[in-house]
């Protein structure tokens, strides 16, 4: 097996020139994103890739933390933030536990990646704690269908463990959408907004609050 910084160590080349498949459907959820954060934010991303989320949404922000477990996903968003002048996102190294982060934040962000984590009720409690009182959790995760789904998800399901022996595929938790909301207000958040955009996607996009009090 390969560790988790290690896969996406050699897969962010690749990664980073790989056209989103649904520009439809990404960017419905970002202008959904956008519209929960304010100027003044500070914001955390888990996951970040190579930054191209975060950078979207610098403009309308006061400062991003982008952070992914992968050195060479970073280091490629250093350069793309610097290629294009984008001075309010920060890239750091770090996994979805979250150990090295300190807060406040005004919101954190997960977008595709709870599904891929090693410790879901870990990263979300964390999470929870970086956020200020009031503060908001936006997430767009991996699910299985309900009821029948298409044949792409059965494939993976098939492949999957032999993939990941092989080195060729990261850690995949796949939890029904109830299963995912139940692991979000289990850590203390009061969930907002929950979606599947377009309503065939498997990814479940959720908003959450972290209580103000």
């Amino acid at each position: 097996m390969i560790s988790s910084a290690k896969f996406w160590d050699d897969a962010a080349p690749k990664y980073a020139k790989t056209p989103i498949k649904d520009e439809e459907s990404y960017r419905y959820t970002l202008e959904r994103t956008r519209s929960y954060l304010g100027a003044q934010d500070y914001i955390l991303e888990i996951g970040s890739g190579t930054g191209s989320t975060a950078m979207d949404l610098a403009p309308n922000v006061a400062h991003i933390t982008a952070t992914d477990i992968s050195p060479k996903m970073i280091e490629i968003g250093q350069k793309k933030a610097k290629a294009h002048g984008i001075e309010n996102v920060s890239f750091q190294v770090a996994s979805a536990a979250l150990r090295d982060i300190d807060g406040p934040f005004d919101a954190v962000l997960a977008h595709n990646v709870l599904h891929l984590v090693d410790d879901l009720p870990s990263t979300l409690g964390r999470a929870h704690a970086l956020l200020k009182p009031g503060g908001t959790f936006v997430s767009k995760t991996f699910c299985k269908p309900r009821g029948f789904g298409p044949a792409i998800y059965y494939a993976m399901c098939l492949a999957l463990p032999v993939m990941k022996l092989l080195g060729k595929a990261p850690n995949v938790l796949f939890l029904a959408i109830e299963e995912l909301e139940g692991a979000i207000t289990a850590q203390g958040f009061e969930i907002i907004e929950s979606g599947s955009y377009p309503a065939k996607e498997l990814r479940r996009y959720i908003v959450a609050r972290r209580p103000v009090a």
